[in-house]
């Protein structure tokens, strides 16, 4: 069965909710929405979820220890995998990304994987800047993220 739970997002993403969204045995999707489209009916790890994202946004969270159950290619999952070993606060290029799965030839492709995350925050595909240092691409666009990497930034020094 799914299972969806809805919490306000912080007002500067410019999107009403993050919805969650889980199975019995993880989470599958975490993604801005502007209405509920869903009936919510969440299961514990879904509420559980919602909490770290509030203790997240509060600066109380940096780190999530959630069962993840993303939907993807092999590929993008071992991507996503390491996404989760950047840490609150740090970022890392596509490049680096890259050489973690195995070769810089990679770029394009952890860049098409990390814009296919689904599980927005959580795996936090938002850590992941340009070569060159400018922010690029995120799927729920450009400004979240810089909200997203300033917030982490401002709280990294509680860690």
């Amino acid at each position: 069965m799914i299972y969806h739970y809805f919490i306000d997002a912080p007002l500067e993403f410019g999107v009403k909710y993050i919805d969650i969204c889980s199975s019995d045995t993880g989470i599958k999707s975490v993604s801005f929405a502007n209405q509920k489209n869903q009936e919510e009916n969440p299961n514990d790890l879904a509420l559980s979820c919602a909490e770290a994202l509030k203790g997240y946004f509060e600066g109380r969270v940096f780190s999530f220890d959630l069962p993840l159950e993303p939907d993807g290619t092999p590929f993008q999952k071992k991507v996503w995998r390491i996404l989760c070993d950047i840490k609150f606060g740090e970022v890392w290029s596509y490049k680096d990304l890259a050489l973690k799965i195995g070769s810089t030839n990679y770029s394009r492709a952890v860049g098409s994987a990390n814009s296919k995350n689904p599980i927005f925050i959580i795996i936090p595909c938002h850590r992941v800047i340009g070569n060159d240092g400018k922010l690029s691409g995120y799927a729920a666009g450009v400004e979240i993220k810089k909200w997203l990497l300033e917030h982490e930034k401002k709280f990294s020094s509680k860690i």
